[in-house]
């Protein structure tokens, strides 16, 4: 049995349904498949979430939004039409969408936009579900509450519950393929909920992991998952094959193919991930195991960047000396509800990297004022404008002289290394350099390793 999910750019428009269709049709194991919200059609396009947020945004702000709901209706007019599916489908998708605008209670602003962005979701289930059933497949819309998919009450970051799993688990007996919305699920009292960024693949790994699928494939626009960002590196490899820790790394330092979060469920099943192309489904793809088959020669899987980091340098003179320095340091941060990266340390310093949307003027002004109060410190100095590049591969532990490579191709670039931390893992290295420098250092430890 496969769980395949398919994201915005594989559901954007009739075209792409009518491939979706195909793919789930050529393989009688793909027995339930799980969907994102209509993506972009063209690079200047709108995603349809995009526009069910500025719709209830609009809504919220001036009571009226009728402009702002016609273009969500046009775009899945357009679907239905192109895919000559009856009338009746669009009636139920317009419906469903006044009654969530006009009829839901909007005193609390965060559970109204649950609301409306899972919208996209829902009503793309629909569409898919009445395709397959006009191209005679026994095919079934299921909702996530009528399947089980129990969520925290957090809007907007939800977590599934536990017992969710023996639910959703009876999926497994049903005979029609079931076509299943992704990106919410329901509170125990009944309300919408949404995850985090990435929502869909949060369901189709949750899904996959509950049925204890065979296989999750996640259908994207991308052949594979490249070695490095194709916007930075001209045609940059293809990974064959990852484990769930590589992924994860890759994934949490830039890698916009997963949520760092979003294979949780499958990693902690055992289920392997495998990456497809809706539009070359044909391809191998690359896989997501627990443990690499193949040898790899090559230590390095992948190399990862973010931008918008920042780092808190702290000095003091015997700081190791300190019994609970480091605690009293993390909760002056807790205290104004900051977290951290990472905590590259030494004997008498130690920095704390943190996501610099975190530190406004005031945070900033008022952390820095307590850590000199309350820790004496000898120096402190925040660093802004700060980009994390990772490289990530289980072979990393094994060779000898890896830190060495990576440091001196960043000199022959001539990028200064403004810190570097390697994971307790031993799966990552992760160097800190200038914002302006990012893409230099990312080719500069390409050419090193992959050319």
């Amino acid at each position: 049995m496969k769980v395949a999910k398919f994201g915005g750019s594989s559901l954007a428009s009739a075209t792409q349904i009518k491939k979706v269709a195909n793919i789930v049709n050529a393989d009688p194991e793909r027995r339930i498949v799980v969907v994102s919200a209509p993506g972009k059609r063209s690079k200047d396009d709108v995603k349809v979430t995009d526009l069910l947020i500025a719709c209830a945004e609009h809504y919220l702000t001036f009571k009226e939004a009728k402009d702002e709901l016609e273009r969500i209706i046009e775009r899945f007019r357009l679907i239905t039409e192109e895919l000559e599916l009856d009338s009746k489908t669009l009636e139920e998708i317009t419906q469903d969408l006044n009654k969530r605008l006009y009829e839901t209670d909007t005193s609390n602003r965060d559970r109204f936009l649950d609301v409306m962005k899972s919208a996209g979701e829902d009503n793309c289930a629909r569409v898919v579900s009445s395709y397959l059933q006009k191209l005679g497949v026994k095919a079934r819309y299921m909702n996530p509450k009528e399947a089980g998919l129990i969520v925290s009450d957090e809007p907007g970051n939800a977590r599934i519950l536990p017992e969710s799993y023996e639910t959703l688990a009876k999926l497994r007996d049903y005979e029609e393929i079931l076509v299943f919305p992704g990106f919410f699920g329901y509170s125990k009292e009944g309300e919408i909920v949404t995850f985090s960024r990435g929502g869909s693949d949060i369901t189709g790994s949750i899904v996959a992991a509950a049925v204890k699928a065979d296989l999750y494939e996640n259908f994207t626009d991308v052949d594979s998952v490249y070695v490095a960002n194709p916007n930075i590196i001209d045609q940059p490899k293809e990974i064959k094959e990852l484990t769930y820790r590589e992924m994860r790394e890759l994934s949490y330092a830039g890698f916009s193919v997963f949520h760092d979060e979003a294979l949780i469920p499958a990693f902690r099943a055992g289920i392997p991930v495998c990456i497809k192309n809706t539009n070359n489904p044909l391809a191998k793809g690359t896989m997501i195991v627990a443990e690499r088959k193949e040898n790899n020669d090559n230590p390095v899987v992948g190399i990862a960047s973010d931008k918008g980091f920042c780092s808190i340098y702290v000095s003091k003179y015997l700081m190791n000396r300190e019994v609970g320095f480091g605690r009293r340091l993390l909760q002056i941060l807790e205290e104004d509800g900051v977290s951290y990266e990472h905590l590259p340390s030494g004997i008498d310093d130690i920095s704390v990297i943190m996501r610099e949307d975190q530190l406004n003027e005031e945070i900033e002004q008022r952390v820095v004022e307590h850590i000199k109060q309350i820790l004496k410190v000898d120096h402190i100095d925040v660093q802004h404008g700060l980009a994390l590049i990772m490289v990530v591969g289980e072979g990393m532990s094994k060779t000898v002289g890896m830190a060495h490579r990576v440091t001196k191709a960043l000199a022959d670039a001539f990028v200064n290394i403004e810190m570097i931390n390697q994971g307790s893992s031993e799966v990552s290295m992760m160097f800190g350099v200038k914002e302006q420098d990012v893409d230099r250092a990312v080719q500069a430890i390409y050419k090193e390793f992959f050319n």
